[in-house]
């Protein structure tokens, strides 16, 4: 269930949170390797600030839409969240069709893409506790177009290779983590507390839209100005995107330099609240192992679409598409099935069903008269049910986290459930490489059904409602 996902409040922030976990759910949710890493929401202010709407009288009063500042920053992330699915057809295109990269080399490049958040992701979320989250976005933008641009340079220049390829996967990797632990904490200095949920509502309905309409459009560019030219206007999109933010002011209070501890005392302190909680143990049990299923899964899929069963870029961008309907209408359905079968339940449920749906990746090989249908359907499902259980877990892991922790809780959390997949990756480059492409798919297919077992045999079934507040310090 690879994508969300995304992990954010506490018990001094806002408890209606449920639409503010959208803007996580494709971040740690299984699909397409262009989805798994799209962006969650972490608070810095005092406890003060928190305590009371009141406390930030300079926000503008009634719908988000006649606030200014909000919707400069919404702009920016609507063109980038567009150019990034551009980026996530374009790679493999050029990998497998312009460089005829082998399946090993195809695991390397999708490992490349995460292995940030393996190297990186834990101290990554105690430094950013410590720094200005708008800054620190700025900062990965401004890397993530510079990055991308590289790449059209190189091939313009007769110089690309598949290692280039792989280098700057790694550095947008690397930037995408400190933005997306960011991104998961900027909401909350942004806008007043009961405008939370709006805001991301907003931002994940803009998100959904990319999904939907950004494959097909980017398959139609491939086509059209081919891959390594569609990928410059990703490098806009990041471009857009550093200048909304500069223009972006935000309330965010740095914590002060006494409140700093040691950086290992602090990533410590992270991973303890998150392993600390039983619930929360086995959501990142079944996410870990859904994510391992899928990445190594979709690193053989643009390989088992472009090459074994000779569709076109376009059409890959077209399956994609139609999938990302499901996650759309997953978001609309689930306040509904939430409010009909309880919160506990709704993981478990979900749960099974994405772990079910990956068996028809390799059917599709199979039957391959009826591939087209069977990835779409396939998209569709685990899209929905992905978003489904990633908003239910990601709103209860924001209502038990205590503000000063969001962003190592963030990070630990993305640690192991994003950790295993350059991991993973690798795997399926190897296994692609000995086996071949299907039989890695059904390997891949098993491991996805075992995914669920963490949350299938635990107590959710019991309970209708998740906690609402934070464990008691001593439990924690």
């Amino acid at each position: 269930m690879s994508q969300s996902d995304e992990p954010r409040a506490d018990g001094g922030a806002p408890q209606g949170l449920a639409a503010e976990a959208l803007a996580e759910a494709r971040a740690e949710a299984s699909g397409p390797l262009s989805s798994r890493v799209d962006d969650a929401v972490e608070a810095d202010q005092d406890a003060a600030a928190l305590a009371s709407p009141d406390a930030q009288p300079h926000h503008p009063k009634g719908s988000l839409w006649r606030d200014r500042n909000f919707l400069t920053m919404w702009t920016g992330q609507a063109l980038s969240q567009f150019g990034t699915q551009i980026t996530g057809l374009a790679l493999p295109v050029i990998a497998v069709i312009l460089l005829d990269a082998t399946e090993w080399e195809i695991g390397m490049l999708n490992a490349a893409e995460v292995a940030a958040f393996l190297i990186v992701g834990l101290p990554a979320g105690a430094w950013i506790d410590r720094m200005r989250k708008r800054h620190v976005m700025i900062w990965a933008d401004g890397i993530r177009a510079l990055a991308l641009a590289s790449i059209p340079v190189l091939w313009a220049m007769g110089l690309l290779h598949i290692w280039q390829l792989m280098v700057v996967a790694l550095i947008i990797g690397v930037a995408t983590v400190f933005f997306d632990v960011s991104y998961q904490s900027i909401i909350p200095s942004l806008v007043r507390r009961d405008q939370i949920a709006e805001a991301n509502g907003k931002l994940e309905s803009t998100q959904q839209i990319a999904h939907l309409a950004g494959p097909a459009v980017g398959g139609w560019l491939i086509g059209a100005l081919t891959a390594p030219v569609a990928i410059v206007i990703d490098a806009v999109t990041y471009a857009a995107s550093f200048v909304a933010l500069l223009l972006t002011r935000d309330h965010e209070e740095r914590r002060a330099p006494e409140d700093h501890a040691p950086i290992l005392h602090e990533i410590g302190e992270g991973l303890r609240w998150v392993f600390g909680n039983p619930l929360l143990r086995r959501i990142v049990g079944t996410t870990a192992v859904s994510n391992f299923a899928s990445t190594m899964a979709y690193t053989m899929l643009p390989i088992l679409i472009l090459r074994q069963l000779g569709l076109s870029p376009a059409a890959m961008g077209v399956i994609f598409s139609l999938g990302a309907v499901g996650g759309v209408l997953g978001a609309i359905a689930t306040p509904r099935i939430v409010a009909r079968i309880g919160e506990a339940r709704a993981i478990p449920v979900s749960a099974i069903a994405f772990s079910v749906s990956g068996a028809a990746l390799p059917l599709a090989a199979v039957f391959p008269a009826l591939a087209f249908p069977l990835l779409v359907v396939q998209g569709f499902i685990a899209s929905f049910t992905v978003l489904l259980y990633n908003i239910t877990q990601v709103t209860f892991r924001q209502r038990i986290t205590p503000p000063r922790l969001l962003g190592r809780m963030n990070a630990s959390i993305r640690f192991v459930v994003w950790g295993v997949m350059p991991i993973s990756a690798l795997l399926a480059g190897v296994l692609g490489q000995w086996l071949g492409v299907v039989p890695t798919l059904w390997i891949a297919s098993v491991i996805e059904l075992a995914s669920a077992l963490f949350v299938v045999i635990g107590p959710f079934w019991t309970m209708r409602d998740l906690p609402s507040a934070p464990p008691e310090p001593a439990s924690a």
